[in-house]
């Protein structure tokens, strides 16, 4: 059978008459944290100025930031800080815990981060990998390599890279718990990472450019990473406008052994097929693609009639920005109390923002995902059973009735869920995106509902509510409840309630 996001999807869908039993290899759990043996990475500055705007300013209005007018180790240090660091510890029986700034499903972190840097005084031009235990760059590759990987959606014709990061997933940190099924969570927690990311950039008034098309094997190659481990799924470029007038594309040669041996983070990894089936069958880019539908129109159910979002100025915020991705946590001990209405106008809002100069195949403008709702305690709203249509900022009622223990019971039984006030919920016919997009849609689609996930855990946390993102629940059941057509799948569940 050919391999195709539906396909996989289905494979790994989950069905509570046929669970197999899992045991998890705690003596062979994998490493949560990159090394390279021999290299030592470079500190970047520790006490840096986070921007105190608010999250509302970043998602609503393109270059609210001015903190950068060019990109130093101060600046990159504050990019890697709001992305991707260490936030807090709790300490446990078995040994502390780290808490990152961006959510991960089972809090496996499969991301890593790489940065290609070129003019940043007093950094070498080179390749790196952001060690985010260190808080430190380690060099890969001496040269400058900004400008590999540019494809022609990137969006690069009339500006020059400073930066490139690159993200990758290495397979069996999520693989060891969620088997052939962690594929979905590479994807999920690769577009958390993107969302951070972008938010930063924006954050410090950084122009960015994403990329999810590029040529697969040149871009593991220039990372050094065993492409049976660890594979590129991402590029995010900051840009300038006039040209370095120094230096040259570095070669690319094969790095050494012991950094392609990096990728391995397990002394026992069982490798699942699936995973990588579906990740090289969608190694191929498709070129000048049909023109799209937006996805809201094909997954199957549709209002009787819809109505305008209500924007709201302001949010009601209570934190600013660096503070809330510094505090976002999974937090599910939900109260059964109403969502403000403000808070969930502000949700919306916020969600339905399409960040402007994303490529085609970058957006989050519901070519590659929907968005419903369930609402169960939100003041001014009906409970039931909604969809949003982002593009048009308007809203319809499907089902007026109570979901959120019917969800709950869908999402392998974990009744906590019910007690948040709303479920978001991302959709997405698989089969049309298959047509038109081949298997490398699936990755759209699916980063897409991360980004877009880890943009509502900051906006709870930046307005003292609680989220928890679910990935996992019995697939066929969450289509039925959510009267999907027989090629559309739920691709992701974010709670969102008052919590404790």
């Amino acid at each position: 059978m050919e391999t195709s996001g539906l396909t996989y999807h289905k494979a790994t869908s989950y069905d509570r008459r046929d669970m197999t039993g899992h045991y998890l290899d705690w003596e062979h759990q994998p490493q949560i944290y990159k090394e390279y043996p021999g290299i030592d990475p470079l500190p970047l500055p520790p006490d840096i100025h986070l921007p105190e705007t608010k999250l509302s300013s970043i998602i609503k209005h393109p270059g609210a930031g001015s903190m950068f007018n060019t990109v130093d180790l101060k600046a990159l240090s504050a990019i890697f800080r709001l992305t991707y660091s260490l936030t807090a510890r709790a300490r446990h029986a078995g040994g502390d815990i780290y808490y990152r700034s961006v959510a991960s499903a089972g809090a496996l972190y499969p991301a890593e981060i790489y940065v290609a840097a070129a003019d940043v005084a007093p950094l070498e031009d080179g390749l790196y990998h952001f060690s985010i235990a260190r808080h430190g760059l380690s060099l890969l590759r001496s040269g400058r390599f900004s400008l590999l990987g540019q494809s022609e959606t990137s969006g690069l014709d009339t500006t020059y890279p400073v930066l490139t990061f690159l993200i990758t997933a290495i397979f069996f940190r999520s693989a060891w718990k969620y088997r052939e099924r962690s594929y979905r969570y590479h994807l999920l927690d690769a577009g958390h990472l993107i969302e951070n990311l972008i938010l930063a950039l924006k954050a410090l008034g950084l122009p960015y450019v994403l990329d999810l098309d590029f040529d697969d094997d040149a871009m593991n190659r220039l990372l050094g990473v065993d492409s049976e481990r660890e594979v590129c799924l991402a590029l995010c470029r900051t840009t300038r406008t006039t040209p370095s007038d120094s230096g040259s594309i570095g070669r690319i040669n094969d790095l050494d052994g012991a950094i392609l041996r990096a990728s391995r983070v397990s002394d026992r990894e069982i490798p699942y097929p699936a995973v990588k089936e579906i990740h090289w069958a969608g190694a191929s880019v498709v070129q000048n693609p049909k023109p799209e539908t937006p996805m809201i129109s094909l997954v199957g159910p549709s209002p009787r009639e819809w109505s305008p979002l209500k924007g709201i100025e302001p949010w009601p915020e209570r934190i600013p920005y660096a503070e809330a991705v510094m505090s976002r946590r999974s937090r599910r001990n939900f109260v059964q109390q109403p969502m403000s209405r403000a808070c969930l106008d502000a949700l919306l809002e916020g969600v339905c923002q399409d960040p402007p100069g994303d490529p085609k195949t970058g957006p989050l403008s519901g070519s590659f995902a929907a968005l419903g709702l369930l609402v169960g305690r939100a003041n001014g709203w009906v409970p039931g059973y909604y969809v949003l249509d982002p593009e048009s900022r308007r809203y319809g009622l499907i089902d007026p009735e109570w979901f959120m223990d019917r969800m709950a019971r869908i999402c392998l039984d974990q009744m906590w869920i019910a007690h948040a006030a709303v479920h978001v919920v991302f959709l997405s016919n698989l089969g049309a995106l298959d047509r038109t997009w081949g298997p490398r849609g699936y990755r759209y689609a699916m980063m897409t509902a991360g980004r877009l996930g880890e943009r509502i855990y900051l906006m709870a946390a930046a307005m003292g509510l609680g989220c928890c993102g679910i990935g996992a629940f019995y697939d066929a059941e969450a289509a039925d409840l959510l009267k999907l057509n027989p090629e559309s799948r739920l691709l992701y569940v974010v709670a969102v309630g008052p919590t404790r």
